[in-house]
């Protein structure tokens, strides 16, 4: 795919320059352990199971995923080819070798009905209105029927605090990507596009606010 056709995106941690530390800030800012570790239990990969991960980062999940079920069949897709060199280079240590996609940002190179599950963590609050209904309508299209959306992102603040917490990350991905996420409006993005059953499975209390686990399936 042509890199200069490449729709305008937030990098990680909100500027590209930071992108080379976005490990390391997980580490410290977040209970990183926790949270990946229920990510793949929530995902449950099985056998022969194709699955997608959309927004990769430096595949840290799909090493994961890959470590819980080798026979699974994992796909990455992202719209940043600098955090693709990084995921490259993490899966090479790693001795792994997985698909990586990268997408203009609009439409997702995949067939219609291809996946069985589609996940996403930390992507989807960097996004704007409009790109975060176009990707969901992308994960609905590429989904079997049936198949299962996971989302790990930024939830509704729990309490006072965790809202107040939240303004680091605000700051960083802009208010204006991050409302929808801490004023709860996921569900209903996720619910707009066609997906049912949709429900926030569980959420904890971070440093930097609240993090929770959305779900779905295709009808």
């Amino acid at each position: 795919m042509d890199q200069n056709n490449t729709a305008p995106f937030i990098p990680a941690l909100g500027y590209d320059f930071l992108t080379a530390y976005y490990d390391l800030a997980i580490k410290l800012t977040m209970p990183e352990k926790k949270f990946r570790r229920i990510l793949v239990e929530e995902i449950k990969p099985q056998d022969d199971e194709s699955i997608l991960e959309f927004g990769f980062g430096t595949a840290q999940n799909l090493i994961l995923m890959k470590n819980q079920n080798q026979n699974t069949n994992l796909t990455g897709l992202d719209v940043d080819p600098k955090v693709k060199d990084f995921a490259i280079c993490k899966l090479s240590k790693n001795n792994l070798t997985i698909p990586l996609d990268l997408y203009d940002g609009k439409n997702f190179p995949y067939d219609d009905n291809h996946f069985d599950k589609v996940y996403s963590c930390l992507v989807f609050h960097q996004l704007d209105e409009n790109t975060k209904s176009n990707c969901l309508k992308e994960i609905y299209r590429v989904l079997k029927p049936n198949g299962e959306l996971i989302i790990a992102d930024w939830g509704k603040a729990s309490n006072k605090i965790m809202r107040i917490a939240f303004g680091l990350v605000q700051i960083l991905d802009g208010f204006q990507t991050t409302n929808d996420n801490v004023n709860g409006k996921i569900p209903q993005y996720i619910a707009s596009v066609g997906f049912i059953n949709v429900q926030i499975t569980q959420s904890i209390n971070t440093a930097i606010g609240t993090f929770s686990y959305f779900k779905a399936r295709k009808q």
